[in-house]
C-alpha cells in the first residue's frame, strides 16, 4: 500500500514550498518504503510514498496527465475491466498500474468515477483546469485519509502525522476530542480526527475543495430493498460474491498470504484463496496466526471462547496451507508499545495493538500482502451484542450496554465541559437517524437493521483503522474481502431469519462455506482477537501508573482525576477500559497511553 499527503493553498505559491511537502510525505515512509515523489504547482502540492504491489517498474507517483495530478493509496480490484472500457473510449495507457486507471477514470467520468470502483483506496486528485481538489475514500473506509481546512486551503494525509508535520497545524484536544477519547473510544464518530480541526474523509464519501466552498458528499451507502431470494439462493449468492472478492484480491506482483485465526471468517478466506490459486496453477497458500505463552490456560468469556491453536491447526491441515504460528512473549509486547503509539497517532488498544504489530512484522518478512477475515461479524451479525436481548434493546450503542467507559475517570471540571453521557447519547441518536430503513419497516426488523447500521458505521471503522495503521507501520498491505461493497450491499438486505437461521450466529456464512472447512471450524463460536494472559505485562503497566500518580506534572491528570485512579489501584480494581472485550489491563493501558501520547505529540488542551 502507500501513503499520500498534500497541501492546497489559494494564497501561496507552493512551487517554492517543496521542503514542507517533502517533510509531510516522509512521515509516511513506513507506508511506502519502495519509492517517494512530490508534485508541485502554484496552488496545489501532492506527495507520495510507494509500496510496490502492482506493476513494480511502472506506477510511479504522483501521476499527472492533462493538467490533472493524482496521489493514490490503494488497490483497484476491477482495474483490468475499467482499463478495457477506457481503452474502448480512446484512452491510451503507459503502464499496467491501477493508479493510471484511477486517473483516467476521473478524466473520463469526473467525480462519478468512484462509483465504478471495486477496491480499497484513499486518494487526492487535483484538477488543474477546474481548480478543484478531490479527496476520495473507499466504500467501507478501509484506507484512511485525513484533512484539515485552514484559512486559505486544506492540508491532507493518509495519517494525522502527515498533517502534524505542517508548521501551521497544532496538535490540540478540545471537548469533542476528549469525549471521543474517553467516552467513545469503541464507537468513534465518523469523520472525527480526534485532534481539533482534523477530519477524516468518511467511508463512501468524497470532499470537493474549490476556492469558495468545501463540500463533502456521499457516493455510496447500502440501499435498503426487499430481499426476494430463498435460503438456498441466498447461500449460493453469498458464496459466489465472497469467492469472487477473494479471487480479485489475490492480484499481486509480490508475495501474498492469509491471516488464519481458526475461526470461520479467516478460514473461509484462506480456503477460497487456496482454491483460486490451485485453479491458476500457483503454489500453496502461506498462512499466519498469533499466539501467546500460556494462552491455552486462559478461561473463556463472552468474547473469547477458547484458544485458537487447535482450530488453526485443523484449518491449516484441512486446507493444506504452509502455516506459521507467531508466538509473542511478554517482553516483546512491552517493547512494541511505543511503536504502535507512533503508528496510530493516538491512544489505541494497548497490548492488542502491540501483538498485532509484532505479528505483522513477522508476516512482512515473507509477504507484502495479506488477506484477512475482518468485517464478517459486522456484515453477518456475529458479535455477542447481536444476540443479547438486553444489548439489542438498549438505548445506546449495544456494545456499550452495561459498561463503564474511561470517561468515569475524568476530573469533575473536565466532565462538566465534555458532558460525556450527553455526547454519547447525541452521537447514538444522530447515527440512528441516518439508518436507511425499508419503507414501513418496524419492530424487530427495524431494530436489527439499526444494529447492522451501527456495526458498519461505528464499530467497524476503528477495527479497520487499527488494522491499516498497524500493518502499514511495517509496510504490510492487508486486504479484507468481507468488505467488498457488493457483498455488503447484498447481505445488508438479507433478513435476520436467513442470516442467523435457528438463532445460529453467522449461520448464513457458515452454511455458505461449510464444504470448505472441517466441521469444528465451521461451527466454532465467535472468538475475538486474543489478548495476552501475561502477568508481567499487567505488573509493568501497574507500576507505570503508580509512577504517574507520583509525578505532579503528569499531563494525563490534567484530564483524569488523580485520586480516582489512586483508589482503583489501591482496591485492586481494573480501571475502566476503552475496549468492550473483558480485559483487566485495558484501562491501565489506556491511562498510560494517554499520558505518553500527550507528551510525545505535545498535545495542547483547549
Amino acid at each position: 500500500m502507500c501513503g499520500v499527503s498534500g497541501w492546497l493553498d489559494w494564497a501561496a505559491d507552493l512551487r517554492t514550498r517543496g521542503a514542507t511537502v517533502h517533510a509531510m510525505t516522509e512521515t509516511l515512509a513506513c507506508r511506502g518504503p519502495d519509492a517517494a515523489g512530490t508534485w508541485l504547482s502554484r496552488h496545489a502540492a501532492l506527495g507520495h510514498r510507494r509500496l510496490s504491489v502492482i506493476d513494480l517498474d511502472g506506477g510511479a507517483q504522483p501521476l499527472e496527465a492533462h493538467g490533472t495530478a493524482l496521489t493514490y493509496n490503494g488497490e483497484l480490484y476491477n482495474h483490468t475491466d475499467l482499463r478495457r472500457e477506457l481503452e474502448a473510449l480512446g484512452h491510451t495507457f503507459r503502464s499496467r498500474s491501477d493508479t493510471e486507471v484511477v486517473l483516467r477514470s476521473h478524466l473520463q467520468w469526473g467525480a462519478d468515477a468512484p462509483r465504478r470502483f471495486n477496491g480499497i483506496y484513499a486518494y487526492a486528485l487535483w484538477d488543474g483546469p477546474a481548480e478543484e481538489l478531490l479527496l476520495v475514500r473507499d466504500h467501507l473506509g478501509i484506507k484512511p485519509l485525513y484533512w484539515h481546512a485552514h484559512a486559505t486551503g486544506v492540508l491532507f494525509g493518509s495519517e494525522p502525522k502527515a498533517v502534524l508535520a505542517h508548521p501551521d497545524f497544532r496538535a490540540e484536544l478540545d471537548a469533542e476530542g476528549i469525549a471521543e477519547l474517553f467516552a467513545l473510544p469503541a464507537a468513534p464518530t465518523a469523520g472525527h480526527g480526534l485532534f481539533r480541526g482534523l477530519h477524516e474523509v468518511r467511508p463512501g464519501h468524497l470532499v470537493r475543495v474549490r476556492r469558495s466552498v468545501t463540500r463533502e458528499t456521499r457516493y455510496w451507502e447500502p440501499v435498503s430493498r426487499p430481499h426476494t431470494d430463498d435460503a438456498a439462493t441466498t447461500r449460493r449468492t453469498v458464496r459466489e460474491l465472497l469467492a469472487d472478492a477473494v479471487e480479485r484480491q489475490l492480484m499481486s506482483d509480490v508475495p501474498l498470504c492469509t491471516l488464519l485465526s481458526g475461526g470461520v471468517d479467516s478460514s473461509a478466506i484462506t480456503a477460497l484463496a487456496a482454491q483460486a490459486r490451485e485453479r491458476s496453477g500457483q503454489g500453496k497458500v502461506s498462512s499466519f496466526s498469533v499466539d501467546f505463552p500460556g494462552s491455552a490456560d486462559r478461561p473463556a468469556d463472552a468474547w473469547r471462547t477458547g484458544a485458537d491453536a487447535p482450530f488453526v491447526r485443523a484449518a491449516a491441515e484441512h486446507i493444506g496451507t504452509l502455516h506459521t504460528s507467531v508466538v509473542i512473549p511478554d517482553d516483546d509486547l512491552l517493547q512494541a508499545r511505543q511503536a504502535v503509539l507512533r503508528a496510530r497517532d493516538r491512544p489505541g488498544w494497548g497490548e492488542m495493538d502491540a501483538s498485532l504489530h509484532l505479528l505483522f512484522r513477522e508476516v512482512r518478512r515473507r509477504s507484502t500482502v495479506a488477506l484477512s477475515g475482518e468485517a464478517a461479524d459486522e456484515v453477518f451479525g456475529g458479535y455477542p451484542y447481536f444476540h443479547d436481548a438486553a444489548a439489542r434493546a438498549a438505548d445506546t450503542f449495544p456494545w456499550l450496554h452495561g459498561r463503564t467507559t474511561p470517561a468515569a475517570l475524568l476530573r469533575p471540571e473536565v466532565r462538566a465541559e465534555v458532558r460525556p453521557e450527553e455526547y454519547t447519547a447525541d452521537q447514538y441518536r444522530a447515527t440512528l437517524a441516518r439508518t436507511p430503513y425499508l419503507p414501513g419497516e418496524s419492530g424487530p426488523d427495524r431494530r436489527i437493521r439499526e444494529l447492522f447500521h451501527l456495526a458498519l458505521t461505528r464499530w467497524l471503522p476503528p477495527l479497520l483503522e487499527r488494522v491499516d495503521r498497524v500493518s502499514m507501520s511495517v509496510g504490510l498491505e492487508v486486504r479484507v474481502p468481507f468488505c467488498d461493497h457488493r457483498l455488503v450491499e447484498y447481505a445488508w438486505n438479507v433478513p435476520w431469519s436467513l442470516k442467523a437461521p435457528g438463532g445460529r450466529p453467522k449461520g448464513l456464512l457458515r452454511d455458505a462455506v461449510r464444504d470448505l472447512l472441517p466441521a469444528e471450524v465451521a461451527d466454532r463460536p465467535k472468538s475475538g482477537y486474543p489478548s495476552t494472559p501475561a502477568v508481567r505485562y499487567t505488573e509493568v503497566l501497574t507500576e507505570r501508573a503508580r509512577e504517574l500518580l507520583a509525578d505532579p506534572a503528569a499531563p494525563v491528570f490534567d484530564l483524569v482525576e488523580r485520586e480516582t485512579v489512586r483508589r482503583f489501584l489501591a482496591e485492586g480494581r481494573p480501571l475502566p477500559s476503552p475496549r468492550t472485550a473483558p480485559n483487566p489491563v485495558g484501562g491501565l493501558d489506556h491511562l498510560v497511553q494517554v499520558d505518553e501520547w500527550l507528551r510525545a505529540y505535545r498535545v495542547g488542551l483547549r
